[in-house]
């Protein structure tokens, strides 16, 4: 994974730094992900995998995509299509919208918590997380029954652990220290 990953990552940052020039990052996001599905269809990704030739490929690509890519858009699939990378646009997306996301000073921060969160405390939550992170925060609530008591929060690879759960446990290795 980390392979396609790193194939991915410089198509990502050239579509990314294209579009922020051109004012069209959503445009762009929008493209590459109707792009990304279409690779991952198995018809289409038996033909990329398969003995086309390269200019059977970016036809064949562009045409099933049709309107849904404007003229950049469908360069850039011939790029990609010419150095066989067509089957990495998954990982060109995942990387495009974290480069958005950046850009953007916004992150998303999955929130665990015991019982249903109220309205009020999902305002304050996300009030508190904003100031503390510099960004616009976006939060994934979820009840987890696992949690005892309290708030597990996770917002990229930060984790708080606000539960009793992991009170108990930080107390536990503090004592054994």
């Amino acid at each position: 994974m980390s392979e396609l990953t790193t194939v991915a990552r410089p198509y990502a940052k050239a579509a990314f730094d294209y579009a922020v020039e051109a004012k069209a990052v959503d445009t762009w996001l929008e493209m590459l992900v109707f792009a990304a599905e279409v690779s991952q269809n198995e018809t289409i990704s038996n033909y990329l995998s398969g003995g086309m030739s390269t200019e059977q490929v970016k036809d064949l690509f562009i045409n099933v995509c049709g309107e849904q890519l404007n003229d950049k858009g469908q360069n850039f699939i011939k790029v990609m299509a010419e150095n066989g990378r067509l089957l990495v646009l998954p990982q060109v997306v995942s990387q495009f919208s974290e480069l958005k996301a950046e850009f953007e000073k916004e992150i998303t921060v999955d929130v665990a918590s015991a019982v249903e969160l109220s309205a009020e405390q999902v305002t304050t939550l996300s009030a508190a997380l904003e100031k503390r992170l510099a960004r616009k925060v976006k939060l994934n609530c979820t009840v987890d029954t696992t949690v005892v008591s309290g708030l597990v929060i996770k917002a990229g690879d930060m984790v708080i652990d606000g539960s009793v759960r992991g009170k108990l446990n930080r107390l536990a290795s503090t004592m054994q220290s």
